[in-house]
């Protein structure tokens, strides 16, 4: 898939998940075969006020390509001003957020909340586009509610302001994270504008993405929640829409090894107290599904230092032998 100037590898993309999708976990999607990741949102006000942490959230290195930066607001000037500065970050593509349901987000007039006002919708992204020489591409949901559902109106008005491609999650804002998902809404979309569209929603394994593709003839997937302490699922999707092949889980003893090169890389970016805090929630994904999870969440709780962490993947991996053995 072609988007821009840059070409997009047969694979899946990684979806902008605040507090989730940050440096050290996009750099490790990408190497596991991600084919695109997008940062996590960030305030287009906090952006053109000179926030620091706007600044951070917005640094892209150069083992996360191609990859865009998220920005969130509802003024067409502001979004302006702030794709503008973001660019010296150099991102492939600048997206914008019309479609996370925070309440926080909502009642700024931003994220989903956009898509209840489209005019000025299509005022943000043709301000955007003005703005930077970069593509300039857009998220949506299915719509507000399920009396509501106006997501080929606002991918048509994005395409108009030159949007360069859509991402659909297809969930309304009321539905949040439940399901199910609205394949259909996913296909109206694509079979209504000319520019690429991306579809999102429980992509969480190869059959998932492959499934999507066929329902709603969208051009490529994008992998959010199903990606969380699975960053391998990128070369599992890859293989099978490649090569058709399903790639087996990793065994556990790899997957730990991935578990403690991700949390020390994002102790590196964070700091060692940050990076643990973060580390109780990634090292709960990593263990999900293991025989005996229930505990090592309890022992997840108290994490303060890597060496714990080490000491902990020591014990899974014994007690997933024995398991074996027994």
């Amino acid at each position: 898939m072609q988007i821009g100037s840059f070409q997009l590898d047969q694979s899946a993309a990684l979806a902008p998940m605040a507090g989730v999708a940050d440096r050290a976990f996009r750099e490790l999607c990408v190497r596991f075969g991600a084919a695109y990741v997008v940062g996590e949102m960030v305030s287009a006000k906090g952006i053109t006020m000179g926030d620091r942490k706007s600044a951070e959230l917005l640094t892209l290195s150069g083992a996360e390509r191609p990859a865009a930066i998220q920005l969130f607001g509802d003024d067409p000037a502001i979004m302006a001003q702030a794709a503008e500065k973001a660019l010296v970050h150099q991102p492939q593509a600048v997206d914008i957020n019309m479609g996370c349901p925070a309440p926080k987000v909502v009642r700024s007039g931003s994220g989903s909340s956009l898509m209840r006002r489209p005019e000025t919708a299509q005022a943000v992204v043709a301000a955007v586009v003005r703005a930077v020489d970069v593509p300039v591409t857009v998220k949506l949901r299915a719509g507000w509610d399920t009396g509501e559902k106006n997501a080929v109106e606002l991918a048509k008005r994005c395409e108009a302001a030159g949007a360069a491609a859509i991402t659909i999650h297809g969930r309304t804002r009321e539905q949040m994270y439940a399901p199910p998902v609205d394949l259909e809404s996913i296909r109206q979309v694509k079979q209504a504008v000319s520019i690429p569209v991306i579809g999102n929603g429980d992509v969480r394994d190869a059959q998932s993405a492959a499934h999507m593709l066929e329902e709603t003839g969208c051009d490529f997937v994008m992998v959010g929640r199903g990606a969380l302490g699975r960053p391998w699922v990128f070369s599992q999707i890859s293989a099978y829409l490649k090569f058709g092949t399903l790639l087996p889980e990793p065994p556990v003893a790899q997957r730990m090894r991935i578990m403690l090169e991700h949390i020390r890389t994002l102790c590196d970016y964070k700091g060692l107290k940050t990076g643990m805090l973060q580390a109780r929630t990634h090292a709960a994904w990593y263990m999900k599904g293991l025989h005996g999870a229930a505990r090592y969440r309890r022992e997840i709780g108290a994490l303060e230092s890597m060496e714990q962490l080490e000491e902990l993947a020591y014990l899974v991996l014994r007690d997933q032998e024995q398991e074996l053995t027994e």
